[in-house]
């Protein structure tokens, strides 16, 4: 018997750009010009610290999958129980509006407020 080994299909072009730009902004190289950070800080209800934790992991993996999603990190204070920072880079500002629309996003919009105390977030552009 021969043993066959299949080739693996090339990734198609936007998914390879998509990952090289992916890179780009994990090795912390120069942003696009139209690319945006936001930055949140939540703070979770007293006794709710472990239930939004799971809310905002779900998070994760589905936005890092988006479009124009260049960076998606989440955080836990190391001194402040209940505390947790979310890091997002996007490649336009209309990305992260297209995201506050996808099913994922509006699943934790729904749920947020049963475990939210705090939130506050900015948007920023690179200078340099």
């Amino acid at each position: 018997m021969s043993t066959r080994t299949r080739k693996k299909a090339a990734p198609r072009r936007s998914q390879a750009k998509s990952r090289a730009r992916k890179a780009r902004a994990r090795r912390g190289a120069k942003l696009p010009k139209s690319a945006v950070t936001l930055m949140v800080i939540l703070r979770a209800k007293e006794g709710q610290a472990t239930l939004l934790e799971a809310e905002l992991r779900a998070l994760v993996a589905p936005t890092r999958r988006e479009e124009g999603c260049l960076r998606f990190d989440l955080y836990r204070a190391a001194d402040a129980p209940g505390a947790f920072f979310l890091h997002e880079v996007w490649a336009r500002r209309e990305d992260h509006t297209r995201h506050t629309n996808m099913p994922h996003f509006l699943r934790w919009s729904a749920r947020k407020d049963a475990v939210l105390a705090s939130r506050e977030s900015a948007f920023w552009t690179q200078i340099l």
